[in-house]
């Protein structure tokens, strides 16, 4: 098990390299890895209200990421986006420890809102292991299959 640094930033406050960081490790994952092309600056990273957690190991090089969205941004609930570990940090339960992370900043932000996700399809039982229940059919997005899911709070 390696040692994290687990960081919780708006926008404003990301400097130059922690924004790159975080813009690589999602390319590398979502674009390279899973081989989907889509629009990665979605304008959401910066709106008001959006979080970027981060987790760097002791080298200070970024190993896991999400965004907490805002309500309004996608959904009428705050949500939870971008998840990704890189690969030879998966399997160590990061992802776990930062879903976490978001959760409680969103409770801390949005008390009583809830969470809203569009999740992939194959992390379903992933996210119900949170309480996320299923609140769509499957559908494609980017050409992945995807389903919304919510935790009421």
């Amino acid at each position: 098990m390696h040692a994290i640094h687990w960081e919780i930033k708006t926008f404003d406050t990301l400097l130059t390299d922690e924004l790159y960081d975080l813009l690589k490790l999602r390319v590398d994952v979502f674009v390279v890895e899973q081989k989907c092309a889509y629009a990665e600056l979605d304008e959401k990273d910066r709106h008001p209200g959006t979080f970027h957690v981060t987790g760097r190991n002791e080298n200070k090089e970024l190993v896991a990421y999400l965004r907490i969205l805002p309500p309004g941004s996608s959904f009428n609930q705050p949500g939870i986006g971008r998840v990704a570990v890189s690969k030879a940090y998966r399997g160590q339960g990061l992802c776990r420890t930062m879903i976490k992370k978001a959760m409680d900043q969103i409770c801390r932000t949005w008390p009583g809102m809830g969470i809203k996700i569009s999740a992939q399809l194959y992390l379903e039982a992933f996210y119900q292991s949170y309480g996320f229940k299923k609140a769509s059919e499957p559908y494609l997005e980017d050409g992945v299959p995807h389903l919304d899911m919510v935790l009421e709070d």
